[in-house]
């Protein structure tokens, strides 16, 4: 296992992500409308504003909403939409809580293939295809989490699995710039449309 994962600029955020399971969870969990950085950097600070011990799922699922939500909001606040994110992340220890005994790493533990384990993130709340696609390429690249066929569900386009130094997120990001931008100068093929049913055919009235 490494001893960092170099996703930020801030060694300790780095170090925890390798070290603490529900960080590297929470952290993709908010990867989305922030940058890589500020994403990743948010469960050192959120360690550090609920009393500095080991991220808890079970500690955290027990919280009153409303708290990890203030938490969650304090400056500088954890995401760009803190509320909405804190509450993905209650739900998201609620299901580790229900299903894994509150372990994160219960998500892997123990899988036959890469079908199951995309089965199981995908399972999590606030995970939806592409994120659960890119987490599974996060686990086998980075943290050597490879069932059988794992490659086939992980993301096949660069992500914040393929970062193995803290230089590499600028170039993910330029990366996408470029495919977004190509998308946005490609035609759009036009829809078909269904074919219309035939009306149908009025019957005439019989005389007599």
């Amino acid at each position: 296992m490494p001893t960092a994962l170099y996703f930020t600029p801030n060694d300790d955020a780095n170090r925890l992500l390798a070290q603490e399971p529900l960080a590297v969870m929470l952290g993709m969990l908010l990867d989305q409308q922030i940058t890589m950085e500020w994403a990743f950097t948010a469960p050192v600070l959120l360690k550090e504003r609920l009393g500095g011990g080991p991220l808890d799922a079970t500690a955290i699922a027990a919280m009153d909403e409303s708290d990890l939500v203030a938490v969650f909001c304090a400056k500088p606040a954890l995401h760009r939409y803190p509320a909405v994110m804190a509450r993905r992340a209650h739900a998201l220890c609620a299901h580790l809580v229900e299903n894994y005994d509150g372990h994160a790493d219960g998500v892997w533990e123990g899988v036959q293939s890469g079908d199951e384990l995309y089965a199981r993130v995908f399972a999590l709340p606030g995970f939806g295809v592409a994120k659960a696609r890119i987490f599974v390429g996060l686990l086998g690249k980075r943290l050597g989490i490879q069932p059988a066929g794992w490659e086939e569900r992980a993301a096949d386009w660069a992500s914040i699995a393929d970062v193995d130094t803290f230089e590499r997120v600028a170039e993910i990001r330029e990366q996408k710039r470029a495919k977004k931008a190509a998308a946005k100068l490609s035609p759009t093929p036009p829809k078909k449309q269904a074919p219309r049913k035939p009306a149908p055919k009025k019957r005439r009235a019989k005389k007599g």
